[in-house]
C-alpha cells in the first residue's frame, strides 16, 4: 500500500465500487464517500483523510495531517472528488480545493489540481476566472513542467471571452528551448484559435504552423501535422503549395532518417505516415496537379508497408488504399490498392477482413470495375458470424449495386432484413432496398414485386412516397408516349394477382402501407384477375375489414378501414351488383362511430337503392387518373335558372362590395338606403346670427330661464335680442336630423314639443326636442321653473367648448 501512495480507506473504496453489484449498491457507496468528504472539509482540516495510520508514511492516521498542511491528503482528497463525479455525483464542495492546490509549488498537486478544473468546471463556472492569474504566471514559468501544465490547463479551461489574455504568452512558448513546449505550444495555440479567430486569427495560425512544420526537432514536427490535417479538412486552400514539403518529410520518414526511437515495430514513425498520408488525401482531392506530384511516393509508401506484413504496417496501407481512391485517379496505384485489397480480404484475421471490405468500399464508388475481381470474397463476408464485418459487408454491397447485380444484392438484402431485430440496421436497409429497387430496377414487374416483399418484411419503416410511387407506376405504366397499352395492362394484372394471393393468404400481421397499396390496386383494377373472381374478392376484403384483427389491417387506423370500404364499393360497381357479404359490411358500417365512414356508407346503399345505375358513372372504371374538368361558371345550371326566371323568379344581382353600415341613424320615412350611418363631415362652426341655430331668443338680459338671475346662455343661442316676444320658434334648419341639446339641462332625447301658444303672460325658454319621427310630440320637460314661449334674450358672452366636452358631442354624433 504505501509504494501506491494511496491510504487504505480510498484503496477499500476503489475496491468496493468495482466489486458493487448494481447501480444501487455503487450510488450508496459513492453517497458515504461524499458525506465523509464533506465532513473532511467542513471540519477545517482537524483530521487527516485517513483514520488509518499507513505504514511508511509519517503522520498518517494523526490529527497533525490535514487538508491545508499536508498536499500529499489535499491531491488523495481531489482525486477522491473526482472519482465521485466521474461516477455521476455532485463534487461542487470540492472544486474550491482544486483551486488551491492549482496554486502549489509542487508540479504533481499543481497538475492535480489543473486536472479536476479541467474536468469538472463548466464553462460559466466563476472559478475559472480565479485560474487566469495563476495560469498566466505558470505559463512564463522558467520551470518547464509548471509551462507545461499552463498549456494543458489553457486548452481544457479557457473560454472564448479569455483568449486574449493569455494567447500572448502561448504564441512566445513556440519559441522556447524545450521541444516538449513547443509540440504543446502549437497545439494550444491552434485551440484558442477555434475558441476566438478574432484574437487568434488564421492568418497568424498558418504562419506559425509553416515554421512549426519545419522544426528541428520531429515531435514537434509530428505535432504540427495535427494542427496542419484539422485546418486543411476546413480550408484546404493555405496547405496547397505544402505538397513538396510533405512528401520530402514522409520520403524522410521512409528511408529512416529519423531517430530510431519513433520505430514502433521496426516500422519508421507509423503514426507520421498516416497522418502525412490522410493530408495528402485532402489537399490532392480533385486536384489533378497536385495529385501527380503524390504519385510516386504514395506508391513507395505503399509498397514498403507491405514488405512488413504487421499490424502497424497495415494501418499505412489502409491510408494509402484510401489516399489513392481520394485522389485525382492513377491506374497503376489503383491496382496497387486492389491488390492489397484482395489480400485483406483473403486474410483469416477478422481485422484484416474488416479493412478489406471498407477499402473496396471506398474504391468501389469511384471505380466499380474493381469490385467484379472480390465478389465471391464478399459472398464469404456475408456469412460470417461477426456482426460488425456483416454490416460492413452490407454497406458495400449496397455501393457495388448496378444494372446488372441489382436482383442478387436486393435479395441478399432481404433476406438479411428478414432476420435483423436492431431498429437502426432495418430502418436503413429499408431506405437503401427503396433507393437501389428505384435506381436499377431491370423491369416494372420486378419492382412491383420487391417492393411489395419490402412492405411485408417491414412496412412500418417505409416512406410513404414510395407507396405513391408503386401506385402511380401501376396506373400509368412507364409514362412514355410510345409505350404500349398491351404492357401496362399486363403490369396491371400482374400487380392484381400478386395482391390477389396475398389476399387469399393474408400473413398474420400486415403493415399499413401494404393494407393501402393492396386495397387501392384490387379496388382500381380487380377486375382483371384471373385467378380469383371478382366477387370472391369483394368476400376477401369484406373478411379482412370483418376479421377484427387490427394487425391484419396495418393497425386498424379509420383511414385504413376507410380505404378498404371505398376498394369494396369500387369492386361493386365493377362487379354490376352487391354480394351478400359486401351489403352486410357496408349495413354494418352505416353505424360506425367513424362519422366519415358511416357517411360514405349511408350514401352508397341511397345510391345502390334508387339509382344503381349510376354507380357506373360515380366509381369509373380506371379512371383514378383522368383529370376532372371542373365548371367555375356551374353552366349544368343555366336550364334551371332560365326556368325559374321564366316563373317569375328574380334574377340574380351580385351585391355591392360596400364595407359601410347599413342603416343610418333614425327610422320611418326618414331611413334611406344610401345614407350612411356615419357622418364623416366636420361640423360647422356655431353662427350668432338670428335664427341660425335649433335654439334662438332664449332668456333676457337680467333673467333667465325660470326667472333666475344672472344664468349664462347655453352656446349656440342668439345673442340679439328679439323683439317678437310672443312669435314662434323658428324652424330646425335641417327637421329630418337628430338635434344635441347638451346646454345645461338634462340630456333627454325626445320627440319635437308642440308649437306654444300664440301669447303668454310670462315670457319663459322653451327648449326643442327634434326626433326623426315628428309625427308625435310630448311636453318637454320642466327645468329652473319650467318652459315657456321664448323672451327676449340679453346678450352674453359665448362660453369655450372643452376637449372632454367636444369629445363627446363627437361620439355622440357617431351614433
Amino acid at each position: 500500500m504505501s509504494g501506491m501512495h494511496l491510504s487504505r480507506e480510498f484503496f477499500e473504496l476503489i475496491k468496493a465500487i468495482g466489486e458493487s453489484k448494481s447501480k444501487q449498491e455503487e450510488d450508496r457507496i459513492i453517497a458515504r464517500e461524499v458525506m465523509t468528504l464533506k465532513k473532511k472539509l467542513e471540519s477545517g482540516g482537524d483530521k487527516s483523510i485517513s483514520a488509518t495510520p499507513i505504514p511508511g508514511v509519517p503522520g498518517s492516521g494523526g490529527s497533525g495531517n490535514t487538508l491545508n498542511t499536508n498536499k500529499k491528503k489535499a491531491k488523495e482528497f481531489l482525486v477522491r472528488v473526482l472519482y465521485v463525479e466521474m461516477l455521476g455525483h455532485d463534487g461542487s464542495f470540492g472544486y474550491i480545493k482544486g483551486v488551491e492546490l492549482a496554486a502549489s509549488q509542487s508540479i504533481v498537486h499543481k497538475r492535480t489540481g489543473y486536472l479536476l478544473c479541467s474536468c469538472c468546471l463548466s464553462p460559466e463556472h466563476e472559478f475559472r476566472f480565479m485560474l487566469i492569474n495563476q495560469m498566466q504566471r505558470d505559463l512564463v514559468s522558467s520551470n518547464l513542467l509548471e509551462s507545461c501544465g499552463a498549456l494543458l490547463a489553457v486548452t481544457s479551461l479557457i473560454t472564448p471571452d479569455l483568449v486574449s489574455t493569455v494567447s500572448t504568452q502561448v504564441m512566445g512558448l513556440l519559441e522556447h528551448s524545450a521541444e516538449t513546449v513547443r509540440k504543446k505550444a502549437i497545439v494550444c495555440l491552434h485551440r484558442l484559435h477555434q475558441l476566438n479567430d478574432d484574437a487568434v486569427s488564421k492568418q497568424e495560425l498558418v504562419e506559425k504552423t509553416r515554421k512549426m512544420l519545419c522544426d528541428r526537432d520531429p515531435a514537434v514536427m509530428g505535432a504540427t501535422l495535427n494542427v496542419i490535417e484539422a485546418m486543411a479538412r476546413v480550408d484546404v486552400q493555405p496547405f496547397k503549395d505544402l505538397v513538396p514539403s510533405l512528401i520530402s518529410i514522409l520520403k524522410q520518414i521512409c528511408e529512416r532518417r529519423l531517430p530510431s526511437e519513433y520505430d514502433y515495430h521496426r516500422i519508421p514513425a507509423p503514426w507520421m505516415q498516416m497522418k502525412i498520408v490522410r493530408i495528402l488525401s485532402i489537399i490532392g482531392k480533385n486536384d489533378q496537379q497536385s495529385s501527380e506530384g503524390m504519385y510516386e511516393i504514395l506508391g513507395d509508401c505503399l509498397r514498403k508497408a507491405e514488405e512488413a506484413g504487421i499490424n502497424a504496417s497495415n494501418a499505412i496501407v489502409y491510408e494509402c488504399v484510401r489516399t489513392i481512391t481520394a485522389i485525382y485517379p492513377f491506374p497503376v496505384l489503383l491496382d496497387a490498392a486492389g491488390n492489397s485489397i484482395s489480400r485483406f480480404l483473403s486474410s483469416k484475421s477478422q481485422n484484416l477482413r474488416y479493412l478489406g471490405v471498407t477499402g473496396l468500399a471506398s474504391i468501389v464508388e469511384r471505380h466499380p470495375k474493381y469490385a467484379a475481381d472480390h465478389q465471391l470474397a464478399v459472398i464469404e463476408c456475408l456469412e460470417d458470424r461477426d456482426e460488425t464485418l456483416l454490416r460492413k459487408t452490407l454497406d458495400l454491397l449496397y455501393r457495388m449495386t448496378n444494372p446488372v447485380n441489382v436482383e442478387f444484392i436486393t435479395e441478399k438484402l432481404l433476406h438479411f432484413l428478414r432476420g435483423s431485430t436492431d431498429p437502426y440496421l432495418r430502418k436503413d436497409l429499408t431506405g437503401k432496398i427503396c433507393r437501389i429497387a428505384e435506381r436499377y430496377a431491370p423491369n416494372n414487374a420486378w419492382y412491383v414485386r420487391t417492393i411489395t416483399e419490402l412492405f411485408k418484411i417491414s412496412g412500418d419503416l417505409v416512406d410513404p412516397a414510395v407507396a405513391t410511387n408503386l401506385m402511380s407506376l401501376v396506373a400509368e405504366g412507364t409514362g412514355d408516349e410510345n409505350d404500349d397499352e398491351e404492357a401496362d395492362r399486363v403490369l396491371r394484372k400482374q400487380a392484381v394477382e400478386l395482391y390477389v394471393n396475398l389476399l387469399s393468404k393474408p400473413p398474420s400481421r400486415m403493415p399499413r402501407v401494404l393494407v393501402e397499396t393492396m386495397a387501392w390496386v384490387l379496388g382500381e383494377y380487380g377486375y382483371l384477375s384471373s385467378v380469383m373472381p371478382l366477387d370472391a374478392i369483394i368476400d376477401g376484403m369484406c373478411r379482412l375489414l370483418e376479421s377484427g384483427s387490427a394487425a391484419k389491417l396495418g393497425g386498424g387506423l379509420p383511414s385504413t378501414r376507410r380505404l378498404v370500404l371505398s376498394a369494396i364499393m369500387k369492386m361493386v360497381a365493377q362487379y354490376g351488383s352487391c354480394p351478400a357479404m359486401a351489403a352486410k359490411v357496408i349495413d354494418n358500417y352505416t353505424k360506425s362511430s367513424d362519422p366519415d365512414a358511416q357517411k360514405r356508407c349511408l350514401e352508397f346503399q341511397t345510391i345502390l337503392t334508387t339509382a344503381p345505375h349510376m354507380l357506373g358513372e360515380i366509381f369509373p372504371v380506371d379512371a383514378s387518373l383522368e383529370d376532372v374538368d371542373v365548371d367555375v361558371n356551374l353552366g349544368f345550371l343555366d336550364g334551371l335558372v332560365a326556368e325559374a326566371i321564366s316563373n317569375g323568379g328574380r334574377p340574380y344581382q351580385k351585391p355591392e362590395d360596400d364595407d359601410d353600415d347599413d342603416g343610418v341613424f333614425g327610422s320611418g320615412a326618414h331611413r334611406t338606403d344610401t345614407a350612411s350611418a356615419f357622418k364623416m363631415t366636420p361640423y360647422e362652426k356655431p353662427s350668432t346670427a338670428p335664427g341660425q341655430g335649433a335654439m334662438r331668443g332664449f332668456g333676457s338680459a337680467s333673467m333667465g330661464p325660470g326667472g333666475i338671475a344672472n344664468t349664462a346662455l347655453p352656446p349656440g343661442g342668439s345673442g340679439a335680442l328679439n323683439p317678437q316676444v310672443n312669435a314662434a320658434p323658428a324652424p330646425v334648419s335641417n327637421p329630418g336630423e337628430p338635434q344635441l341639446v347638451l346646454r345645461n339641462v338634462a340630456n333627454v332625447w325626445g320627440k319635437q314639443a308642440p308649437p306654444p301658444p300664440p301669447a303668454a303672460p310670462v315670457a319663459v325658454p322653451t327648449q326643442i326636442y327634434s326626433s326623426s319621427n315628428n309625427s308625435h310630440s310630448s311636453p318637454a320637460p320642466s327645468g329652473y321653473g319650467g318652459f315657456g314661449s321664448p323672451p327676449v334674450l340679453a346678450p352674453a358672452p359665448q362660453p369655450v367648448k372643452t376637449a372632454e366636452l367636444l369629445e363627446k358631442e363627437r361620439m355622440a354624433a357617431a351614433l
